[in-house]
């Protein structure tokens, strides 16, 4: 096969050991053609470690946090692949996990992107994800195929997805000056799912590539459970809805967070209130007030390299 040159972009924030343990098992990968971007998002803990360890990685430091999108976007336009691949920091690769995605992608033009088969790294029997259902327009919630189901060869073939699992995904440059970057209004949770819908609507398929595997630790960065997850996953869920759904589908999802979802987080994070989830759901909800006219959160930035 031919080798178009692959560039792999993680964002690093805090946690520079997790970022050089992946920087490690990159490295060992049998493709030949890469560049890695390591994008440093304004850390509190010094990431000099990444720089001083590996010289030939190309090091990004933000003054500020931009978040995951952001971050991501930040070294897309650096990146010279034809390729990008966005994989999380708290992951780590098998070796030749990057030549099925590079073949997968070269098959057909009309494939905006794909993503491995992700399982977690403390587990690695365990499936974290091997493609995803639809978005349910009311909820604002989808379901993972496998998701935690064990690994007994039930998967091993590649399919379509509606969504690419935004732990690690490639994606085709010219699929990004097409469809335009990653929202970066997110800040944290559900731009990848954007993104997807973006490239979908756009034309193109997406597709759970089996025989690719990626390794991931999951919530290093953020925690599994804290008041900061919860503030930025709800009020994603919410501006992913405000983003993607319009007519009659948009009224009754709104009527459903008004009057089902939302008393009923309210009542399950009081339950919680003195570990702070409440207040950062209040938090989240008070968001969407504020900006309940801004054009801003319907706007994507274009691609410019």
């Amino acid at each position: 096969m031919d080798y178009p040159l692959v560039s792999i972009i993680t964002v690093n924030y805090n946690h520079p050991a997790v970022t050089v343990a992946l920087l490690v098992s990159l490295l060992k990968i049998s493709y030949p053609n890469i560049e890695i971007i390591v994008v440093d998002n304004a850390s509190e803990e010094s990431p000099e470690i990444i720089h001083t360890s590996f010289p030939d990685v190309i090091f990004i430091q933000n003054k500020k946090n931009l978040g995951f999108a952001g971050g991501n976007n930040e070294g897309v336009r650096n990146a010279k692949g034809k390729y990008i691949l966005f994989i999380n920091n708290d992951t780590e690769v098998l070796p030749g996990f990057l030549e099925p995605l590079i073949a997968r992608c070269e098959s057909d033009p009309r494939i905006g992107g794909v993503s491995p088969k992700i399982k977690f790294f403390y587990q690695p029997d365990t499936i974290q994800f091997c493609g995803q259902g639809p978005m349910n327009p009311y909820t604002m919630r989808s379901f993972g195929f496998g998701n935690r189901a064990k690994d007994k060869g039930q998967f091993e073939v590649d399919r379509k997805t509606n969504f690419l699992h935004g732990a690690a995904m490639l994606i085709p440059v010219s699929v990004i000056k097409k469809v335009g970057m990653m929202p970066e209004c997110y800040f944290l949770y559900y731009e990848e799912l954007d993104w997807s819908s973006m490239i979908l609507k756009s034309g193109y398929h997406l597709w759970y590539v089996h025989d690719s595997v990626v390794l991931h630790k999951e919530s290093v960065t953020t925690g599994k459970q804290t008041p900061f997850k919860t503030y930025y996953m709800n009020r994603s869920r919410i501006l992913y809805l405000r983003r993607n759904l319009h007519g009659l589908t948009f009224l009754i999802s709104i009527m459903y967070q008004l009057i089902i979802a939302i008393p009923k987080n309210s009542i399950v994070f009081l339950l919680h209130v003195r570990n702070g989830h409440f207040k950062a759901y209040m938090k989240a909800l008070w968001w969407h007030l504020r900006h309940l006219f801004s054009v801003e959160i319907h706007l994507n930035s274009k691609f410019n390299h």
